[in-house]
């Protein structure tokens, strides 16, 4: 399995073509991303797809990391080659916070999102706040439900879809060059003890994920109202994505990145085994308390 570190946090997950850029942040009680009782250490997950006359980036960053993200991206692309962002969560700072620093800085083509107003949703950072109309000027690209978008003159394939579990409105993306599914929220449950992680875990690590891990973490973050819900649509929405594409890898927007078959279809079970528990016809729906922890 590929996997070449290019040094200042970026992970080469596919030959020149799909570069992982990862900033880490403390687990303190303070992510709310993470269940409050979490400690140890995270990283946000921006990539970068290349082709030699375009590049994407999905997700921006937060705004803290946008010194250290700009440095990660100039050292993979020139400034001048056309960059078009894709933020899979319109309104998460981890998603959208650095698209007008970014736009004023980088030959920014458009961004794609399923809002046309979109650029109301990002009007923060050195361009707005000094006044500069950045975000006028965005071009905005609406993309569908599910969409097939080319990247670069070679016409790389990037499907485009609708996350089939979600809180917020959110999309997944697969790769086909690269084999790899970008999942945003979904597929986050794992965090290390230690700053260096590591952050990706492959076939024949020592991956210490259970069920009751996973169960744990959804139902103390943002999908807490997954007990007692018809689970079984929810099912179903993500084995009809996941078994359309052959899939060595899965990017979720912050955590640890899963590579290698059996660690992709080991992580998938288990979601799928939790989503199982948690259906109405075994688990019953009730109020819960905004500091109780499953």
């Amino acid at each position: 399995m590929l996997d070449r570190t290019k040094g200042g946090n970026i992970r080469e997950l596919g030959a020149d073509k799909l570069f992982a850029l990862q900033n880490t942040m403390p687990l303190d009680g303070r992510v709310s991303s993470y269940p409050a009782s979490a400690r140890g250490y995270s990283v946000t997950n921006c990539y970068l797809l290349r082709q030699p006359d375009a590049a994407w980036l999905i997700d921006t960053g937060f705004g803290g990391d946008e010194a250290a993200l700009r440095t990660q991206i100039e050292s993979l692309i020139p400034r001048t080659l056309p960059l078009s962002l894709l933020p899979l969560r319109l309104n998460e700072f981890m998603s959208i916070q650095n698209i007008d620093p970014f736009t004023l800085y980088f030959n920014v083509k458009e961004c794609f999102t399923g809002n046309p107003d979109a650029a109301f949703w990002f009007d923060f950072g050195a361009g707005s706040d000094s006044g500069k109309n950045t975000l006028d000027t965005l071009n905005i690209t609406t993309i569908s439900r599910e969409e097939t978008i080319p990247i670069g003159s070679l016409g790389r394939p990037v499907v485009v879809y609708q996350a089939p579990i979600r809180l917020i409105a959110t999309r997944w993306i697969y790769d086909e060059a690269t084999r790899t599914m970008f999942t945003s929220d979904m597929f986050t449950h794992t965090w290390r003890d230690r700053a260096d992680g590591p952050w990706i875990i492959e076939d024949g690590d020592d991956d210490p994920t259970d069920f009751d891990h996973v169960r744990s973490f959804l139902l103390n973050t943002r999908y807490w109202w997954l007990e007692g819900v018809d689970t079984a649509k929810l099912r179903a929405g993500i084995d009809k994505i996941l078994s359309k594409h052959d899939i060595e890898t899965i990017a979720p927007g912050y955590g640890c990145i899963l590579r290698g078959r059996k660690t992709v279809a080991r992580h998938i079970k288990l979601l799928d085994d939790v989503l199982k528990s948690l259906d109405k016809t075994v688990a019953t729906s009730r109020y819960v308390d905004r500091d109780e922890e499953r």
